[in-house]
């Protein structure tokens, strides 16, 4: 049976609307004192960098986003909550009627995303937002804080996978993350970026993310000798013998492993393995792997910790190290070398009258100038199925040609040309929801991993390396960039 997750509502089965920031109240307060508060608007959530210097992020988020949209109503306890704000004049911050509104609120907005486990690059809309103001300007905080962690997660743990070059990560960082939440989203982001499994049960019982764990050094040491606690785990879990070989020498933890694995193979079972969480992890991991080979255990397998990220772990690979699993917790759970994505959720269109209105915000960062219109991802992809290039589009005016301009040096220009440089071109954004009624068929998680997969596969190699990526190009529509310097001299002059 196909199991369809519903992570927020599982884990705290109540309606979530007040997660969300005061200010996304006082503006949604006043579009409805003004009456304008079913304007249609348009929004686009993205970021403006691309995490860890590398080239590529991976989106995820977009099943919790659906689940919290799916059940988004305020209860009487959040209107009974609201209606004890008050002003600096001691009076009630938002009038009674208000609250009676957003009691009565339902969603009717459409959402158009990339599905979960998609490559996504800077300035690349990963959703958008198309409806009443006010519901616009309520879903600001609660969709960005749903995708802006777990998409870099996903996007650690997929540099983390790739350096391991085919040997499994597990994600063992529970006890290092930021709170419950910090651990059980980056227990689901890092299965998304391609990790096999986790030690945390929850995240096992919630996600159906495979579970796994040794031992600690606490073990080890309640007993009087090493030999001891090695036979002791033995006898407790004969099927399931990893043993953590570093508490005191690993050489010598070595060899009581392989005593306590011949003694198991003579009741009927064999030993998992052996784990390093210290020391030189290249050089025992190859002292362990001939240990273990000698001994006659050419399947026990060499599992290795010890604060491990991406650049290590290539190091590790480089240096020859035998080690068969990498278990991988701080550097992956908490994002350590860039621990926020930044992702941003900026007005693109407003309605006015019949047609529709471009804000623009100029800024004296120009990374901070926002992008007009309806905005759309087309992706082209060659004959191999290698992704070619990126570009943002207006949907309101469909580009002819797919001539694209560079947003930020407009002397390069390029034009996609059919048979030659790709042989397809697929609009990224798919219907979430439309008005307000969730019209997309979430995948389960090993599917959405499985798509994160092939999409990183499709990726031109330069571009996932970590020391000076290659630029994977992504291009604005010449109309679109035309419509967008247009605004800004506009603004400028102003």
């Amino acid at each position: 049976m196909r199991q369809a997750h519903r992570p927020l509502k599982d884990l705290y089965r109540i309606p979530l609307a007040m997660l969300t920031d005061q200010y996304q109240l006082t503006m949604a307060y006043v579009h409805w004192l003004m009456g304008t508060g079913d304007r249609e608007a348009v929004f686009h959530l993205y970021f403006r960098k691309t995490p860890f210097e590398g080239g590529y992020a991976v989106a995820s988020g977009l099943t919790h986003q659906i689940d919290y949209v799916s059940n988004y109503r305020f209860t009487p306890r959040n209107l009974q909550t609201l209606s004890r704000l008050v002003g600096n004049d001691g009076k009630p911050l938002f009038h009674p009627g208000f609250l009676e509104y957003l009691g009565k609120l339902r969603l009717k907005v459409d959402i158009d995303a990339m599905p979960e486990g998609s490559v996504v690059f800077a300035n690349e809309p990963m959703m958008r937002v198309k409806g009443p103001i006010i519901q616009g300007h309520l879903l600001e905080t609660p969709l960005l804080t749903l995708s802006n962690f777990p998409t870099l997660v996903a996007t650690k743990a997929s540099r983390m996978v790739y350096a391991a070059n085919g040997k499994p990560c597990f994600e063992y960082g529970m006890r290092r993350a930021q709170g419950i939440d910090g651990a059980l989203m980056a227990s689901w982001a890092s299965f998304v970026g391609g990790f096999a499994g986790t030690s945390n049960l929850q995240a096992m019982e919630l996600y159906g993310i495979p579970s796994g764990g040794t031992m600690a050094h606490a073990l080890v040491m309640s007993f009087e000798e090493e030999m001891k606690a090695f036979e002791a785990y033995a006898d407790a879990l004969p099927n399931n013998c990893v043993f953590l070989v570093d508490t005191y020498n690993s050489i010598e933890g070595i060899k009581k492993a392989i005593k306590v694995g011949l003694k198991l193979r003579a009741r009927g079972y064999e030993m998992n393995g052996i784990r390093l969480d210290s020391g030189d992890l290249a050089d025992l991991s190859q002292k362990a792997r001939q240990m273990l080979d000698e001994a006659g255990f050419p399947k026990a397998r060499v599992f290795c910790s010890n604060d491990l990220d991406e650049k290590i772990i290539q190091s590790l690979n480089a240096q020859g190290a035998r080690i068969c699993v990498y278990g991988i917790g701080t550097k992956v759970v908490t994002c350590f070398d860039q621990p926020a994505l930044g992702a941003v959720y900026k007005l693109g269109a407003i309605r006015d009258g019949a047609g529709w209105r471009f804000p623009i915000k100029v800024s004296e960062q120009v990374a901070k100038t926002t992008t007009p219109g309806i905005q759309q991802v087309r992706r082209f992809i060659d004959r191999n199925g290698r992704f070619v290039g990126d570009m943002i589009y207006n949907e309101l005016v469909p580009p002819a040609q797919n001539l694209m301009v560079d947003p930020y040096n407009d002397t390069r220009e390029s034009k996609m040309i059919e048979g030659t440089h790709y042989a397809v071109a697929r609009d990224l954004l798919v219907p979430i929801a439309r008005r307000g009624k969730i019209v997309y068929q979430s995948p389960t998680l090993p599917e959405i991993q499985a798509y994160a997969r092939a999409q990183l596969a499709s990726l031109p190699e330069g571009v996932r390396r970590f020391e000076n990526p290659a630029e994977f190009p992504v291009r604005m529509e010449h109309g679109l960039f035309d419509l967008r310097r247009e605004l800004i001299v506009k603004a400028r002059a102003a």
